[in-house]
């Protein structure tokens, strides 16, 4: 009966509770003898690592308040300009949106975004400037770092003061590559069949009343119940924390983070004011999102069925959290229509529950990807394969040359990356992998493995749907080719006639698949570049991989003309409305084009 026992997932977790049961006294006294030894050096690296803390944190506060918001006092006429400007000639929204957005919502956002970046860089750079020399201080008396002494010194000073420059330069990213970058976008046609977005202002003005009562209502109530549930989550994770602690699990896995986590024991009670100051915070948005229901349902009734199942929703997922019993006391009506439909049809396929397959929870158990993880790969990839491409003539050391110089290069910025993603991408369809297979052919990125981020929710499932396109296609080898160079150079039509290719796809449609899928592929990739820390990342790697080519050529340089770094974000700014300006409104759509790829083969050339 055991045996059979042990063959539900019920059963394992009895076991491993039993076996952690009867291996913690064994381990106790070693812990606690542990813990005791290392208490000492563990007070003297705190207060080593605080000193250094108070010291920096009040510096890389002042460098990171000073740096941004002489950045933001720069920027924000242009961008103020820039983007009244962009939305008002956008084809992409109508008149409607236009209104609420220009009337609305942009004053405000306008108005609060020096102030709280400003707030944010002030507290940002405090908390980062404390916390990286304690950090450091402690990870420079491992066991395996030579001269110990010096470290605990000394690390934590110069490098916090460098990591604060590195937020500051993403940060500047930000505010030129990636909000300039969205303003194009926004500056281009819409849909072919004329369609556009727009806003319903009845619907709206609804959903702003709904909103606000939703926050004035769920705050309170959200409040009460996060006070109730305080004192669990304090003996809870008391008890969590001294059972990880009696059997070296978790944050006491290492002999070193022994005293450290001792100390999280002590400072439990912040993390519990902490999580009460987020529900507070949490219950503002929550109350909020109902403005979202009524102008999605267009129903004002159910905006209010979702302010009261909000708080349904709240108390049930805190329960979750703390281990406590399943379901909420208050009800949860049905907010949405759909919902209400499939209520009214006979629920037979919920009478027989799957039990999830134990193969699939180990696996998910096992395999954590970690984001960091996933990006090192990505652009480790970038880095192979952009000597690849540049062996095979692709790309010239004069693209890597203009894209060290910030010059606007897509075939490098986006082109690249696009590139390698969809070598992952075939490999996957080869393997027939279920998710995204990485380049060891061992890795898979799945829907159930994935980092649990909001950004990889956003792409994840588009590139898994590609995929699944290129797997109904069967592409052959030359098909193969000929998307991977669309996705490379798509947008250099010249340099894309000229390349050593065999002939498309004889069949029109096929080609057009291809040219859509390459698109879609490259628009991704170039969403993906908005976000902080890829553009100095990427820049880092071009650097990378230029001196890797110059050292296999034995620092042969070729011969180019000498380089501008004009082509910054403001520099394109200032050229869209030169150019706008020189077409104007009664033009033909072709001539803009002819201009822009004028240019481009002129800094080609």
């Amino acid at each position: 009966m055991e045996g059979r026992d042990l063959e539900t997932p019920g059963g394992i977790i009895k076991d491993l509770a039993k076996r952690v049961d009867m291996e913690a006294p064994n381990e106790a006294f070693p812990s606690m003898w542990s813990f005791i030894r290392n208490l000492p050096s563990f007070t003297l690296l705190f207060l080593l690592g605080i000193t250094k803390g108070m010291v920096f944190s009040p510096l890389t506060s002042l460098i990171m308040t000073m740096a941004n918001s002489t950045l933001i006092a720069i920027l924000w006429p242009i961008q103020t300009f820039w983007t009244y400007y962009c939305i008002l000639r956008s084809e992409q929204l109508g008149w409607g949106l236009k209104l609420v957005l220009c009337l609305c919502v942009l004053p405000v956002l306008l108005l609060l975004w020096p102030e709280f970046a400003a707030l944010g860089s002030t507290v940002g750079g405090a908390i980062y400037g404390f916390l990286s020399p304690i950090m450091a201080t402690f990870d420079a008396a491992r066991e395996d770092k030579p001269d110990k002494v010096f470290h605990c010194m000394y690390d934590g000073t110069w490098d916090t003061i460098k990591g604060s420059f590195l937020v500051i330069g993403d940060f500047r990213d930000v505010c030129l590559h990636s909000y300039f970058s969205t303003m194009e976008e926004l500056l281009q046609k819409g849909n072919s069949d004329g369609g556009y977005y727009d806003i319903r202002l009845l619907d709206f003005l609804g959903g702003s009343i709904i909103g606000i009562l939703g926050s004035v209502v769920d705050t309170p109530v959200i409040l009460l119940i996060a006070l109730y549930k305080c004192p669990f989550m304090l003996f809870k994770g008391w008890c969590r924390l001294f059972h990880d602690l009696i059997s070296r699990k978790g944050p006491f896995l290492e002999t070193i983070c022994v005293p450290f986590a001792g100390l999280a024991i002590l400072l439990w009670p912040l993390a519990v004011v902490g999580a009460l100051v987020g529900s507070i915070i949490s219950g503002i948005f929550l109350g909020a999102y109902a403005g979202v229901i009524v102008y999605q349902e267009s129903s004002f009734w159910l905006g209010l069925c979702y302010i009261l199942a909000s708080i349904s929703i709240y108390d049930d997922y805190s329960n979750d959290v703390l281990d406590m019993a399943n379901g909420s006391c208050f009800p949860r009506p049905i907010y949405r229509k759909k919902d209400m439909q499939s209520q009214a049809k006979p629920e037979e396929s919920q009478s027989v529950r799957s039990c999830p397959s134990l193969t699939d929870l180990v696996k998910t158990l096992i395999l954590e990807l970690q984001p960091l993880e996933l990006l090192d790969r990505l652009f480790n990839e970038c880095k192979r394969q952009g000597e690849i491409v540049v062996s095979n003539g692709l790309i010239t050391l004069e693209d890597i040359e203009h894209a060290k110089s910030n010059n606007d290069i897509t075939v490098i910025s986006i082109g690249l990356p696009a590139y390698c993603i969809l070598q992952t991408i075939l490999r996957s369809a080869k393997a027939d992998s279920a998710g995204l297979l990485l380049n060891d052919n061992v890795t898979e990125i799945t829907t159930a493995n994935r980092p649990q981020d909001v950004f990889f929710d956003w792409f994840l499932s588009p590139l898994l749907i590609i995929k699944e396109q290129i797997k109904a296609i069967n592409l052959s080898e030359e098909e193969e080719d000929y998307l991977s160079r669309l996705v490379l150079l798509g947008d250099d039509p010249i340099r894309m006639k000229n390349s050593n290719i065999k002939l498309p796809p004889e069949s029109k449609c096929k080609c057009a698949e291809l040219e859509a899928l390459a698109r879609r592929l490259r628009g991704i990739t170039r969403s993906i570049s908005k976000f902080p820390t890829f553009k100095r990342r990427f820049g880092s790697l071009v650097e990378a991989v230029f001196e890797d080519i110059m050292k296999k050529n034995d620092g042969s340089r070729p011969s180019r003309h000498k380089m501008s770094k004009s082509e910054s974000a403001i520099g394109r700014f200032l050229k869209q409305i030169s150019l706008k300006n020189k077409t104007g409104n009664d033009e033909t759509d072709e001539e803009p084009k002819v201009v822009i790829e004028r240019d481009v083969e002129s800094k080609l050339t």
